[in-house]
């Protein structure tokens, strides 16, 4: 157990946000600064895509490592408490990313995903990301 109450622990996940998080901020302005321009949150593609690059057929999604179970990642487990209620919540969030990644690639788009463990380290994503999107 983490020690919180019942009434904090409700107070910070209902602050957790799903669009504009901090590690989604800074490939923005990563890839801002790399001189392309984007979308943000295409709603008439399949979940919603982080950002979109319509002329170029690609999208970036930014996954938080804990929320997306990130299986290469310390933060991408599912917790040891109320595991009853983590895992099946955690498990349809991947099934939905799978199944959203698979139906943009049959619409002809490219797909990176960037996790939010992969964000500090600049000069590797800022290539890995330039090498993505000029292909």
């Amino acid at each position: 157990m983490d020690g919180l109450s019942v009434a904090k622990r409700s107070e910070n996940m209902r602050r957790i946000r799903s669009e504009d998080t901090r590690p989604e901020m800074l490939v923005r302005r990563l890839v801002h600064g790399m001189g392309y321009r984007y979308r943000l949150h295409v709603k008439t593609l399949p979940g919603k895509p982080d950002l979109v690059f319509t002329g170029r057929r690609c999208v970036i999604e930014v996954r938080g490592c804990f929320w997306h179970l990130h299986e290469d990642c310390r933060e991408g487990r599912i917790p040891e408490s109320r595991n009853e209620y983590w895992g099946p919540k955690l498990e349809k969030n991947r099934e939905r990313d799978r199944a959203n990644v698979l139906a943009l690639k049959q619409l002809g788009w490219r797909v990176m995903v960037i996790w939010e463990c992969e964000v500090g380290s600049g000069a590797k994503l800022r290539s890995r990301i330039r090498r993505f999107l000029s292909n």
